[in-house]
């Protein structure tokens, strides 16, 4: 069986190395059953306590999870692939990037010139202008704003948050279903996942409690514009879920408000409701530009030193020409307007693809954001019969751990025409598929 897969090494880390470059190479497929360490350890002639340690480490970076009596199984969604969404393949219509349409978005121009910050950079990381308008951001919507920084982008934000906070092993409650880029980056951090569902008003109070339960150390959620299933918090749901975390004070709550002046939602967040431990970010790539990898994060003081301090050992600080190009774009008064026109035109297209599925008694999802969630039985079935219709949607297994299979669309640049020839076509693709739709 070794050979069969081209698994080889005489030592715990050439084993694991092994295993994860036929994992990386497709190889082995997730879900594909690895060897009993007996037996691998005798068809490599070393010992079955050199083969469990390999497995211990593939286990701990998430390229494998061990099921009791089901054995050792490559991952669903294993960290050395990724969820990454295959190629749009030519012709077809891509509803499934999730990004934003480039006609929303401002024109970048760089500063020719940007003045230096007195001292050095790691003294002076932030730059001030845009440390104020940061501060200005988040008290808007309530977000405290005693403890403000910056990240390079969300992602960056959160890895840094949890890999801070939290041990390899460690539980982490996310969404589910939830952002497949978080569902890759928390077991390539070592930690297990615990999903907590999801319904149009968020995360689910008692599934919640569940996972905190569980010993989940944090939670990482939306507040809005959450991806696949475009939820958002309602005031009744905040103070449900606020009541479920004081009971848990010593879980850090990161709140992800990618989608903030976009989502066609109003901000109703966790971080207003006086947690011990709580981290609230917010980036610029959705209404400004997918290539200004810049977030803001405002948070409490201890959660602000160890973030700060990891940054400080790494990257130092963000590019200062870089935050000088967000200030001058969150301060520009023709750009704000640009972004209010986009916030309109995103929920205007979003609602029109609702109305339209309602109209052929399809149920779907989406109350904010730039993403529609379409339930159905069997996804493959239904992504291939809307592809040879033209259309590009993403298979809602990128996006799941548990909760039921879906289709995303993202309705970003769909226009209300084409809304209207989706939904007939999705129909066409329910009835051929054989799926009861309807919930």
């Amino acid at each position: 069986m070794a050979e069969q897969y081209g698994i080889a090494g005489g030592t715990a880390r050439e084993i694991s190395a092994s295993v994860e470059s036929r994992v990386s190479d497709g190889t082995l497929r997730p879900g594909a059953s690895l060897p009993p360490v007996r037996r691998l350890a005798e068809e490599l002639g070393v010992s079955a306590g050199t083969v469990a340690a390999a497995y211990k480490e593939l286990r701990g970076r998430g390229v494998v999870v061990t099921l009791g009596r089901g054995g050792t199984v490559v991952a669903s969604a294993p960290v050395v692939t990724s969820r990454r969404p295959p190629k749009v393949p030519a012709g077809l219509r891509d509803l499934a990037g999730g990004h934003p349409d480039p006609a929303c978005l401002p024109v970048l121009s760089p500063p020719a010139r940007v003045k230096p910050v007195p001292g050095s950079h790691r003294a002076s990381p932030r730059f001030s202008v845009l440390e104020d308008a940061a501060r200005a951001w988040f008290a808007r919507d309530d977000v405290p704003t005693g403890s403000v920084t910056f990240a390079h982008g969300a992602l960056d934000c959160v890895a840094r948050l949890l890999s801070t906070e939290l041990r390899p092993g460690d539980a982490v409650a996310v969404e589910d279903p939830g952002f497949h880029h978080l569902l890759d980056l928390v077991p390539a951090l070592g930690l297990r996942m615990l999903p907590v569902a999801v319904d149009d008003e968020g995360i689910r109070p008692e599934a919640l409690r569940t996972a905190l339960r569980a010993g989940a150390r944090a939670l990482v959620c939306s507040p809005r514009g959450q991806s696949p299933l475009g939820a958002r918090f309602t005031p009744g749901r905040r103070d449900a879920l606020l009541a479920v975390l004081r009971d848990f004070p010593d879980v850090l709550v990161v709140e992800d408000d990618h989608n903030a002046d976009i989502a066609g939602a109003d901000a109703v967040t966790l971080a207003a409701g006086g947690l011990p431990r709580w981290a609230h970010v917010r980036t610029v790539s959705k209404h400004l530009g997918i290539d200004l990898r810049w977030a803001a994060l405002a948070c409490d003081p201890a959660t602000l030193a160890r973030h700060d301090g990891r940054m400080l050992l790494t990257s130092g600080w963000v590019s200062h020409i870089l935050q000088a190009t967000v200030a001058g774009l969150l301060t520009d008064p023709a750009v704000t307007r640009l972004v209010a026109v986009a916030a309109r035109t995103y929920t205007t297209r979003r609602d029109a693809l609702g109305a339209a599925l309602a109209e052929h008694g399809i149920a779907s999802h989406g109350v904010s954001g730039l993403n529609v969630w379409v339930p159905v039985r069997d996804e493959s079935a239904v992504v291939n019969a809307l592809r040879t219709r033209g259309w590009w949607t993403a298979a809602g297994t990128r996006f799941r751990i548990a909760s039921p299979p879906g289709v995303r669309v993202t309705t970003a640049t769909l226009t209300p025409a084409e809304a209207a020839r989706l939904a007939g076509d999705f129909a066409d693709a329910l009835g051929e598929s054989q799926v009861v739709y309807g919930g």
